[in-house]
């Protein structure tokens, strides 16, 4: 199951992940929230060292690195 976050608004958003490819060639993880649960790209728990933030003016989550 995914990891979930409710945001101020009420409305529920879940965490998921996936690697992506750069022009340059360089990998890197990405990391989203999406409203429904998508199979394959679900993480269970935020990240060593991240922490969930939201938008002011929207109420989007998203990962911001904690300090």
């Amino acid at each position: 199951m995914a990891y979930m976050h409710k945001n101020s608004k009420g409305e529920s958003y879940y965490l998921h992940g996936r690697m992506v490819t750069l022009r340059g060639g360089l990998k890197l993880k990405i990391f989203y929230f999406a409203r429904k649960p998508k199979g394959k790209d679900e993480i269970e728990a935020i990240p060593d060292g991240y922490k969930v933030v939201e938008n002011k003016r929207t109420g989007l989550p998203m990962l911001k690195k904690a300090k």
